[in-house]
């Protein structure tokens, strides 16, 4: 009997081991429960029992005489324990599953709501300019339609249009943010530009409302800084868009810039930022307030005004138009450039908005643009006169609307369908014959990126050099990038922007 008994006493102190290890796993997944002291007390003492009673184990089996009954006792003990054992285990694991499954059914119900709610403004905000331009449309086909009817009717379109577009910006921006491909591309930039140009920009649309506009920027100790400087200005722009929407006529909107300090940040690399030797960089600290004196928004909205497709109540009522992504846009580039941003606003006082950043500063500003806000004059236009284009299109309209514009500007052009088409007439045609590229990327037989990477290769160094210009609805900062890997110089995105255009045109003819 002695075998048998022994043989009991040992598989159970082996199981009471197994037990105890099962249950420290036990105890590590109900951190949980764990709120007290008392609670931690309350699942040790299941262990420390577990402990005795393998201490039992080894007093009997060593020192002990045990029998039949008390090697049964100690083996069923050990059975008993591990049943008890899975069986929590088995619970556990029901209630973890029904956890997910919840939070899993949580998160669906909360993006179906978004969805619901998404589609709901989308079909509101996408109808209310479509219907002005399809209204509109019909109103100027009318017979006996005069002249300034007709640039009345023109102009509204324009508007919606320029609305559209806004729109359609924000949610494949908001997209793009939410799906963390946003990236930031760097530049040597001068402060005092930007904030001129942003005075340039808002100085006739504020004056049109006999809004009292004001832009201060006191020369900074450190104008010259590294900065994305299309997202810096699309901050300002929202926030200034939003003042002037909602303040009333005769009201007043400023925009201010300040350095409040210095600081120093640990090098970094990437496009646009030079290298530094010593291992830090030196960083300006600055200050953005946008303040207007209109409408306002009550504590309850300010809470959730960068929450996407937020929109308080009374400016849907008073007809001000808005996409609710906006605010939520500019909160997230003030984040991913590492700032802040807080408001302050009382219903029918006003609201001002207080942008933090930091910003490291170019350590030899004389290369650095003193200032970007050049205009198209008549003498680029005249420039232009017998400049001779190549134009890449696939799309008939597309090609009918870049004809117009471009011969209006007294350029010679010439059309290829295709890529393919494009790499034949600049191979066939003489050295210099082509002063530009105009390329579209996507198109039958041969695309864009292609095309670009053909010409480039071509043998002849003044035919593979031509400049060519992306001009297509790939608006992406990924496109740009295997644009300039394709070896194309520079980009404009569709639908085209004349000003941009010419001015892009003549940036690549001084070059």
């Amino acid at each position: 009997m002695y075998p048998l008994i022994y043989a009991m006493i040992f598989v159970g102190a082996a199981l009471m081991i197994y037990n105890i290890i099962q249950y420290v796993q036990f105890m590590k997944k109900m951190k949980w429960l764990q709120h007290s002291s008392r609670d931690r007390i309350v699942l040790y003492f299941p262990l420390i029992l577990l402990i005795l009673f393998f201490a039992g184990y080894l007093f009997v089996g060593i020192l002990g005489e045990p029998d039949l009954v008390i090697g049964g006792i100690l083996f069923g003990g050990s059975l008993f324990v591990l049943i008890i054992m899975r069986l929590l285990h088995f619970i556990m694991e029901r209630i973890n599953r029904d956890t997910r499954l919840k939070e899993a059914l949580d998160a669906a119900q909360r993006a179906n709501h978004a969805k619901t709610i998404f589609l709901s403004n989308m079909s509101h905000d996408i109808r209310t300019p479509m219907n002005a331009i399809i209204g509109y449309t019909q109103l100027a086909r009318r017979e006996g339609v005069s002249a300034d009817e007709m640039r009345t009717f023109l102009g509204k379109i324009d508007d919606s249009s320029q609305y559209m577009l806004a729109l359609i910006n924000d949610v494949l921006e908001m997209s793009r943010i939410e799906s963390g491909k946003m990236e930031l591309e760097y530049n040597e930039v001068d402060l005092c530009c930007v904030m001129r140009n942003i005075r340039d920009m808002f100085t006739e649309q504020m004056a049109g409302k006999h809004i009292t506009f004001t832009v201060a920027y006191e020369q900074p100790e450190d104008r010259y800084v590294i900065c994305d400087v299309h997202r810096l200005n699309r901050i300002l722009m929202n926030l200034l868009s939003n003042a002037y929407k909602f303040t009333p006529e005769g009201g007043e909107v400023s925009v201010s810039l300040a350095q409040t300090g210095r600081t120093e940040l640990p090098v970094q690399t990437g496009k646009g930022i030079p290298e530094q030797e010593n291992g830090k960089d030196t960083a300006g600290i600055y200050e953005l307030h946008v303040k207007d004196n209109g409408i306002g928004m009550s504590r309850e909205f300010a809470e959730h005004i960068f929450e996407a497709f937020e929109r308080e109540r009374n400016t849907t009522d008073s007809g001000i138009q808005g996409t609710g992504l906006g605010m939520s846009i500019t909160k997230n580039l003030v984040e991913l450039m590492g700032g802040t941003i807080t408001l302050e606003t009382e219903p029918g006082k006003g609201t001002e908005f207080i942008v933090r950043l930091t910003f490291r500063l170019v350590s030899d500003p004389s290369g650095v643009r003193s200032c970007c806000d050049t205009q198209e004059s008549d003498i680029r236009q005249e420039s232009f006169t017998g400049r001779r284009l190549l134009l890449a299109e696939d799309n008939e309209v597309n090609r009918e609307i870049a004809l117009m514009i471009l011969e209006e500007k007294g350029f010679l052009l010439e059309v290829a369908e295709n890529g393919q088409i494009a790499v034949d007439l600049i191979s066939s045609a003489e050295p210099g014959y082509f002063d530009a590229v105009l390329m579209d990327i996507q198109m039958p037989v041969m695309n864009g990126y292609e095309a670009a990477k053909m010409i480039r290769a071509l043998p002849d160094p003044q035919r593979a050099s031509v400049p060519i210009i992306a001009m297509t609805a790939n608006a992406f900062q990924e496109d740009i990038q295997t644009e300039r890997k394709a070896g194309i110089e520079t980009h404009i995105t569709k639908p085209i922007d004349v000003r941009e255009l010419m001015q892009t045109l003549a940036e690549v003819f001084e070059d």
